[in-house]
């Protein structure tokens, strides 16, 4: 299982999603461009020390990173048409989340093999990036009996 953001703007949801990928044993995919600066130091500020023990892979643009997968993509949209509820996730998926401002454009939603939204009460819009992913990181290592021991 790994994680992915398709150009992210917050750096401190990059760090929350990458302290989530080290305790869970998901490595995490950046997709740039991002909104932020992202170096050495700025991983260490976001990330605190789970920074060093994430496995991140940074890619130039989706393209690049649409070349190195070898399972299916998962992306969760405000705009998908399957519940998490009633989404089914396999060992091998990449959990893909859009940015925190303009969400995934229609090229990302168009590769995605499955579509999944988190089920929010009405009139509500969406959740935290890194909230999202831990909910839907949570379900699918649930699913596929991949939590750690």
């Amino acid at each position: 299982m790994r994680l992915a953001l398709f150009e992210p703007d917050i750096a401190g949801n990059v760090g929350a999603v990458l302290r989530l990928g080290a305790c869970f044993g998901a490595p995490v995919d950046l997709i740039e461009p991002m909104g932020f600066a992202w170096n050495d130091a700025a991983r260490r500020r976001a990330a605190m020390d789970y920074g060093e023990i994430a496995e991140v892979e940074r890619h130039a643009d989706f393209d690049a990173f649409a070349k190195k997968l070898t399972g299916r993509v998962v992306l969760f949209s405000t705009k998908g048409s399957i519940r998490l509820d009633e989404a089914r996730f396999e060992p091998g998926d990449t959990l893909l989340f859009g940015s925190e401002s303009r969400g995934a454009p229609d090229f990302v939603h168009d590769r995605a093999d499955l579509i999944v939204r988190i089920p929010l009460r009405a009139g509500l819009r969406s959740l935290n990036l890194a909230v999202s992913a831990g909910i839907g990181l949570a379900e699918a290592l649930r699913q596929t009996k991949g939590f750690p021991k």
